[in-house]
This record gives structure tokens, sequence and C-alpha cells, in this order.
């Protein structure tokens, strides 16, 4: 007999380093760069910092950010149930 499972959410651990490039920040938050562009532009996530001529996306601003969007358990709608 297989118990049934509490749905408990266990956080995932943070990467490595708190600064990310582009396109590390972009697979962090699960989309393309030019994606992530896109939502940079239109301030659904984060602008870089600049470290001399260096951009870099500080991990705790991606988490608020990526929090903020829409969806998620308050979201009324799930195409996985029909």
């Amino acid at each position: 007999m297989i118990a049934a499972s509490t749905h408990t959410r266990t956080p995932l651990p943070p990467p490595t380093r708190r600064g990310l490039s582009r396109v590390e920040a972009a697979d962090y938050i699960g989309v393309g760069a030019s994606k992530f562009d896109e939502m940079v532009k239109d301030g659904r996530m984060p602008g870089a910092k600049k470290i001399d001529g260096r951009r870099v996306w500080d991990v705790r601003a991606l988490d608020t950010f990526f929090d903020a969007l829409p969806g998620g358990e308050e979201s009324a709608h799930n195409p996985w149930e029909k």
C-alpha cells in the first residue's frame, strides 16, 4: 500500500553564486534569453547591476520579481485539471 502524498513544498537551493549572467538569469527563471530581455524591458524582471563593464543579475531580485508574476497558487486556471 502506498501512502498518500502531503504535497509539501521544499524550496529549491539557490545558485552557488548571487550574481548571474544574462543567460544564467534567464535559465534560472525558466525562459530563453530573448524572453528574459523582453521581461527586463517591460519591468517583469529586474535590471542588471553593473560591475565595471559587466551586467550581473542579483538572484534575490530575480526571486522577488518572479514571485510577483501572476499565476501559481492564486491562479484559478490550471490547464492540467479537466
